[in-house]
């Protein structure tokens, strides 16, 4: 298991971001049907840490928490495709003789701040669409959720690549100093 500092953490994320590795589609795929993997193969566990961390009855963490993540999957999976594609605006005077268009490019290497009231649905969405973007990701999940943070930790370096997705722990004082790294761009609901 790699100890890396949280600037060593970002930097090899911005340098496999550069190489390039998260730009085809078949890439982007893999990860997202990974993912897609990780949640269905450890959704009893998944259920068992949101109940331990916010007592959960199991039919709300599935609609609320389970569900809603595998729905976004599938949608991903099922879209991005044609969200990859150019999308081709109107032409005015000036631009009459030109093609015009609007193409959409990942922004580099995102962080995601989870929240503790949903653990895993406001950490796991956004990673959908940073993913399917073409990102690579960082993220920390709620410490106050502490069995779901243990979890995801543990399962997304087995799941996703980790050149391109980590998971960093910690605190209010971890939070404040990984945001002294750059970032390309950061969700938070809180």
């Amino acid at each position: 298991e790699r100890m890396d500092t949280q600037s060593q953490v970002v930097d090899r994320l911005r340098l496999a971001f550069r190489s390039g590795i998260t730009i085809p589609e078949q890439f982007r795929r893999t990860q997202l049907t990974k993912l897609m993997s990780m949640i269905k193969d450890n959704e009893e566990l998944i259920l068992n840490a949101l109940h331990k961390d916010l007592a959960k009855p199991k039919f709300e963490a599935i609609m609320s928490e389970v569900d809603i993540v595998i729905n976004d999957l599938h949608y991903a999976l099922a879209n991005f495709t044609s969200w990859m594609q150019p999308e081709y605006v109107s032409k005015n005077l000036a631009t009459k003789l030109d093609n015009c268009s609007v193409r959409r490019e990942p922004l580099g290497v995102v962080l995601i701040i989870g929240a503790w009231n949903y653990p895993l649905q406001l950490l796991i969405l956004p990673m959908v669409g940073a993913i399917a973007a073409g990102n690579c990701v960082v993220i920390k999940p709620s410490e106050v959720s502490a069995a779901t943070d243990t979890l995801i930790a543990e399962l997304i370096p087995k799941y996703l690549s980790q050149d391109c997705y980590a998971v960093v722990r910690g605190g209010a004082e971890e939070t404040m100093a990984l945001l002294q790294n750059r970032f390309d761009h950061i969700f938070y609901t809180g």
